[in-house]
């Protein structure tokens, strides 16, 4: 998609998707650390008299605010990224959620100023996911125009694992805070530093993006006048709906996947098999990393072989190292590490899913494509999947791997159709020629 097909990455296509993975992870970061400190902010920004059932659930209720802000937040940024441009957006978003994050982090409590502190917080929240709804499908879009069509794959998919590094990061803030600090000085000052952490390198990240530039893409069509002339998400819902489809479809792999191996396993696995809390998180740390090569992995072997065949092949990896790692958990925990080090491995076939999505939809309309299916298909199924997960529960203790492995078996359906998709464009070229 960038406007020269054969060239090879140069210095500032690395630099462009180093600064775009950089900025993406601390947006994740500033996302998710809220998570492994809410019990801290639930007594420090709720009445101490209220039942601790009640004060999780208003917690938890603040932290989902962000993902319900997502489509919305991603919608209003990728409209004017079609329209206005791609730096624009891609800028904003740093900006959107470095200075609620850095607010938090000097958000006074309940016992200074009462209800005004939880509503405070949730406006902040709110905030924070408007601004992921437009930083993913920007980052895509933006990594996509600037890189040469033949590595497109392996900057999506590297920049895929910079926002899992994001995940990683704040996974690794919070264990260091947590141990090194006693849990008075944790719900005193600890619990602030990680935000201000995140608010402040987000500025900077925000500051660096200045040197990037617009995309190629963009430039060319608003030098030729090509901007959408309607409404980029009239446009999208009208005239692309198999790219809407295939994108959420892909967009429920890529959430579930990661939500069920990745965020809920150790806390399954310490319910389910009494394994040490420890334990699994050191496993889960490990995992991640894995991942993160994963996705690199998946994005370079788009370019070589294909989205369609990376997509069929590494999802029938996914099915085996799921089912192999949630069995070997349940019957041999001494292996628990390769086994969840290869399961993360596998799951980077999620860093397939943004080559599909920026394939799937035109220049004009690009973003908001994305944003909309994105977006959307995250806030359904990144929530309904623990809720689902927990009924399937009673009815097996491998219901994780199970609920993998039909992901999985959809993820190879939609590669059969994209292979199908890909010969039928072959061949409609090849009709043109003649």
């Amino acid at each position: 998609m960038s406007l020269d097909h054969t060239r090879r990455l140069n210095r500032q296509d690395y630099k462009t998707l180093t600064l775009a993975a950089l900025g993406g992870a601390l947006e994740f970061y500033d996302f998710i650390i809220f998570v492994f400190f809410a019990s801290v902010i639930g007594e420090l920004f709720f009445p101490s008299d209220i039942p601790e059932w009640l004060r999780q659930l208003q917690t938890f209720g603040i932290f989902a605010a962000g993902y319900l802000a997502r489509p919305l937040g991603g919608l209003i940024m990728a409209h004017f990224g079609d329209s206005q441009g791609r730096k624009k957006m891609f800028s904003l978003s740093i900006l959107m959620m470095a200075l609620p994050t850095l607010a938090m982090g000097l958000l006074p409590t309940y016992a200074s100023i009462g209800i005004a502190a939880p509503l405070l917080l949730l406006l902040l929240r709110i905030l924070q996911g408007a601004a992921i709804g437009g930083e993913v499908p920007g980052a895509w879009v933006f990594v996509a125009e600037h890189v040469p069509e033949k590595r497109i794959g392996f900057a999506c998919g590297t920049l895929t694992a910079g926002l899992t590094f994001g995940i990683l990061l704040g996974s690794l803030v919070a264990t260091l805070i947590t141990t090194t600090m006693s849990a008075q000085a944790v719900a005193e000052t600890g619990w602030r530093i990680p935000f201000l952490l995140g608010g402040g390198f987000g500025l900077l990240a925000m500051y660096l993006r200045r040197w990037l530039h617009e995309t190629p893409v963009f430039l060319q069509m608003k030098q030729r006048k090509a901007l959408s002339a309607e409404l980029p998400l009239k446009t999208v819902v009208v005239r692309h709906t198999h790219g809407v489809v295939v994108s959420m479809l892909l967009t429920w792999l890529l959430s579930a996947c990661i939500v069920v191996v990745l965020l809920m396993a150790p806390a399954l696995l310490q319910k389910l098999h009494g394994l040490p809390a420890a334990l699994t998180l050191q496993a889960n740390s490990l995992a991640t990393v894995m991942l993160i090569f994963g996705c690199i992995i998946a994005g370079a072997l788009v370019d070589r072989i294909g989205a369609a065949t990376t997509l069929i092949a590494g999802s029938l990896l996914m099915a085996a190292s799921s089912w192999a790692f949630f069995n070997v958990a349940a019957h041999a925990p001494e292996y628990l590490f390769i086994a969840y080090a290869i399961a993360g491995l596998c799951v980077g076939v999620v860093g397939v899913v943004p080559f599909v999505m920026v394939s799937a939809f035109p220049a004009e309309v690009r973003f908001t494509g994305i944003s909309f299916s994105y977006n959307i298909a995250y806030a359904i199924f990144g929530g309904l999947t623990p809720i689902a997960l927990t009924l399937m529960l009673k009815l097996s203790p491998m219901a994780p791997a199970y609920y993998v492995m039909a992901l999985a078996a959809m993820g190879v359906l939609v590669g059969c159709w994209l292979r199908r998709e890909a010969g039928q464009q072959v061949l409609i070229n090849q009709i043109r020629a003649q």
